[in-house]
């Protein structure tokens, strides 16, 4: 326990008053949660409904994992009459009250993420960055909706010195609510793709929705936006009409005020020569692909918005690792040698598959190793679909990929145009394609495995990790 935990997360009193709540009971709570089976002894558990489930059939198991005590809006059943309950009268509002009050006592520098690509990438090397130069809390996972943001929020401790918390969005105005709790000091958007575009009818009112995020920035906050993309304009006008004094350009554009000067590329990372404000750096970040160098970008720019130390943040760069998936890479030991598997699982979008496929071809061989790309559906992309999908094959072909699997409706637009030496194994799902997938490897092979989380793709790395004794984790990321 740290020491600034000692004295508690939340008492009860202070709870009560930001929920507007009533307890009968003294407790201290360390932490927050809305998932029983995530329950830490200390934890307030609040009982949310969901879609498909009601949190307060869960509240007995919660508390017997030692919860500290449970929000509520009725008492459930099964609950000792003694339990240490804060009754509300929404327990869903009442966590959005608990991380309003979170925001309203801390004097923590805020940064808030959103963008189409690279969000909890960005966020996650944020949090390596700052949490060197004081307290750092940052969104756990991609925690970025309606629940999320509120529950990270929540865990916010009165002394954070950095706050930095992740905004997602699938449709127009789910951001404009989230923005105004967060308040942040730095919006960032690091980039606008095509991306859940069977819910927008152009790019640029998918720009539209992410500039949103500028409706929450604070009085002198400032605009974190990718200088070199063809949506600036478009957010620069945005950040402006919300009266946003400062914007800060990341990118190779010349007039970026972060901007890269030199580049060199290796299949461990990069070096990347830099001017940040005007003052050169050059610095090191331990993860390849010329996407990573613009997300670092955005790192050091968000981190001199926030008044921190950007040599200091640059320095650390080296250090930041892959998240599982999302390009964590794992080699897997076999009698005969090894393969290695990068797990790109968690989502996929043409952007991002585009630049998976990239590192993939980048990455060295060893003896009579492949590259080899298991690919599963991206989804959301609407009518663009069926040509997101097919001009896959030109990267593929590009990267010299040697082997490609195949799995989902979509899939079978890239499957028809493979040249036939490129084809691997295709099926309905990921779940049929994983038998010539495990026949097919052997050692020497690198393989990624990358698909919309929708499309399942997480089970095919986990089988593959489950061919050796004992995978060893690599701290790199392929994909932001």
């Amino acid at each position: 326990m740290t020491p600034a935990m000692e004295f508690g997360l939340w008492t009860a009193a202070e709870a009560t008053a930001a929920t507007n709540g009533r307890t009968d009971s003294e407790w201290r709570a360390e932490g927050v949660s809305i998932d029983s089976r995530m329950v830490t002894p200390g934890d307030l558990f609040i009982a949310i409904r969901g879609p498909k489930f009601d949190g307060h059939d869960f509240v007995a198991d919660a508390l017997a994992a030692d919860a500290a005590a449970a929000v509520v809006d009725h008492r459930p059943e099964g609950v000792d009459d003694d339990a240490p309950l804060l009754m509300v009268n929404d327990s869903t509002i009442a966590l959005e009250d608990l991380g309003r009050a979170a925001r309203r006592r801390t004097d923590a520098k805020i940064i808030a993420i959103t963008g189409s690509v690279g969000k909890t990438s960005t966020k996650e090397a944020l949090r390596c960055v700052l949490e060197r130069q004081g307290r750092c809390i940052a969104s756990e996972g991609s925690y970025n909706n309606h629940w999320g943001v509120p529950l990270s929020l929540s865990r916010m401790p009165v002394d954070t010195a950095f706050g930095i918390f992740e905004i997602g969005m699938n449709h127009a105005g789910e951001i404009t609510p989230l923005t105004k709790m967060v308040s942040p000091h730095v919006a960032v958007i690091t980039n606008v793709e095509a991306v859940h575009s069977a819910n927008f009818e152009s790019i640029e009112a998918i720009a539209a929705a992410k500039a949103e995020i500028f409706q929450g920035l604070a009085a002198d906050g400032a605009a974190v936006l990718n200088r070199d993309s063809t949506l600036y304009d478009h957010l620069h006008a945005a950040a402006i009409a919300s009266n946003v004094k400062t914007v800060i350009g990341f990118g190779g554009h010349p007039e970026a005020r972060v901007r890269v000067t030199q580049v060199s590329l290796d299949g461990e990372g990069s070096i990347i020569g830099a001017l940040v404000d005007g003052e050169e750096i050059t610095y090191r970040i331990g993860l390849p692909g010329r996407h990573w160098v613009m997300n670092s970008l955005a790192v050091l720019a968000a981190v001199f918005a926030a008044g921190g130390a950007v040599a200091e943040a640059a320095a650390a760069l080296s250090a930041i690792h892959g998240i599982k998936g999302r390009g964590l890479q794992h080699t897997v030991a076999l009698e005969d040698g090894s393969f290695t598997v990068i797990d790109e699982s968690y989502n996929a979008s043409p952007v991002s598959m585009r630049a998976a496929l990239e590192i993939l071809g980048q990455l060295p061989l060893e003896g009579n190793g492949r590259r080899i790309a298991i690919l599963g559906d991206m989804l959301e992309l609407g009518d663009q679909s069926e040509d997101a999908h097919r001009e896959l094959a030109e990267t593929l072909i590009a990267e010299k990929i040697d082997l490609v699997f195949t799995a989902g409706q979509h899939m079978a637009a890239l499957w028809a145009v493979l040249p036939e030496s490129m084809r691997g194994g295709n099926a309905i799902s990921a779940a049929e394609v994983l038998a010539p997938v495990i026949d097919a490897i052997r050692p020497g092979d690198v393989i990624v495995v990358k698909g919309s989380a929708g499309s399942k793709t997480g089970p095919i790395v986990n089988a593959l990790l489950e061919m050796g004794a004992g995978p060893q984790t690599h701290d790199h990321a392929v994909n932001g």
